[in-house]
């Protein structure tokens, strides 16, 4: 079959190590299903993955792709959910043996992928498969980060960091649909005015003091906007925390965390049943996510450097 591979990892030269072509069928374990891919969408885990980032050397090559959209073996349209765990009865994404596609399983940049069985979530009629493919990744930690984890509720305030990735837009579209006050921040105009088209009722360059502090903050950038992320934050507030793409180490701040009582609460991926809950709020508000644009499958390259580049507001697909 067609895959998209990570040969390598070249932590200075990430697309060096991509490679596309001819890759072996799943062969899967008793209690998974093969699921015919129509749709897949890129996430910075695919760069990291090229980097060497959160995979050890020996599981080269692997196949990229933490989602995917596609037809399950009995005919039905169905969403994969990217986490690799036995729940066993708690939050899988807690679990010793948590993984997420394409680190130590192969993943969705293919023609086919196989998955556990109860990894697959039925697909409304009124989602497109590039749309589906947008959610087990970056929608779904979206989701988690603002109501489980920050557990915000209607009329109050969050920030989010960094407008453009598939997480902040995410974050605006679904922060709006459940009736909560939006701020956005972003080093470029063109992105603050869109982010404020999709519903965000402030948008300010990166930095910028807010007129009001807020309760939660969605914080996926790192070193660059940590102080501000603090800064903005009622006392008792909560930031959570994604990803840091721009530095994993900001100073911490320590003496305004204690004194103002704020929590810092990690976050990463969501479980199967709230990205069932995810899909059932799209189908009932009637939001989808943003795509910004589709690449076919076997021109995988400039998806790749349109992510590199930063130049990307939504989310990256690919189709077959």
């Amino acid at each position: 079959m067609f895959a998209i591979t990570a040969q390598s990892a070249t932590p200075d030269d990430p697309l060096a190590g991509l490679t596309f072509g001819e890759h072996p069928d799943p062969d899967p374990p008793d209690g998974w299903e093969v699921v015919e891919v129509r749709a897949a969408s890129l996430n910075h885990h695919d760069i990291w993955t090229l980097r060497g980032i959160g995979i050890d050397a020996e599981r080269f090559p692997i196949v990229l792709g933490c989602d995917a959209a596609g037809i399950a073996a009995d005919g039905r349209e169905v969403i994969v959910h990217g986490v690799i765990a036995d729940p066993d009865g708690i939050d899988e994404t807690l679990t010793g043996g948590f993984s997420i596609l394409s680190e130590r399983h192969d993943g969705t940049f293919a023609e086919r992928v196989a998955v556990p069985k109860r990894n697959l979530v039925d697909k409304p009629p009124g989602l497109s498969f590039e749309q589906a493919a947008c959610l087990p990744t970056a929608w779904l930690t979206a989701y988690r980060m603002l109501f489980t984890r920050a557990e915000l509720q209607p009329g109050q305030r969050v920030l989010i960091q960094g407008a453009g990735g598939g997480v902040s837009t995410a974050a605006i579209l679904l922060a709006r649909a459940a009736g909560l006050h939006v701020s956005v921040t972003s080093r470029d105009e063109a992105k603050r005015q869109r982010a404020i088209e999709l519903g965000a009722h402030l948008a300010i360059p990166s930095g910028q003091r807010l007129p009001d502090r807020v309760d939660a903050v969605v914080e996926t950038v790192g070193d660059a906007t940590w102080s501000h992320s603090l800064r903005a934050l009622e006392p008792g507030g909560v930031i959570v925390v994604a990803g840091a793409t721009s530095g994993m180490n900001p100073p911490a701040d320590l003496a305004r965390v204690f004194y103002r009582q704020l929590r810092i609460v990690g976050s990463t991926m969501g479980t199967r049943d709230e990205l069932v809950r995810l899909v059932r709020m799209l189908d009932a508000t009637g939001i989808r996510p943003l795509v910004d644009a589709v690449f076919p499958m076997d021109d995988v390259r400039p998806a790749f450097e349109r992510m590199l580049a930063g130049e990307l507001f939504g989310k990256l697909v690919l189709t077959r």
